[in-house]
């Protein structure tokens, strides 16, 4: 069982998501991204909120169940957020 996978991803305000076959939309202040999830895992939309389940037990359906939860949160974050990197650069020659 994946812990991660068990859990369903909630909407934050300000962003819509469709679910369509395999393909996950979101949409937000941000702009708009597209997941399509692999086919052993199967995406539900439940109200607010995406349910995310294997479509059988095997490992491999099992391993990408959190894998595809998981990027469904970051995508849902991106359209919200943004993405920021911070990189801090020391060195003797830089100034």
């Amino acid at each position: 069982m994946s812990r991660i996978g068990k859990k369903p991803v909630s909407l934050p305000q300000g962003v819509t998501a469709t679910v369509n076959g395999q393909t996950v939309t979101a949409k937000g202040p941000k702009g708009e991204l597209k997941f399509v999830v692999n086919d052993e895992v199967l995406v539900k939309m439940e109200g607010s909120e995406i349910a995310v389940q294997p479509r059988d037990q095997t490992k491999t359906a099992r391993s990408k169940w959190g894998m595809s939860r998981t990027q469904i949160v970051n995508i849902l974050q991106g359209v919200k957020d943004g993405f920021e990197k911070k990189l801090e650069i020391t060195g003797v020659g830089y100034r």
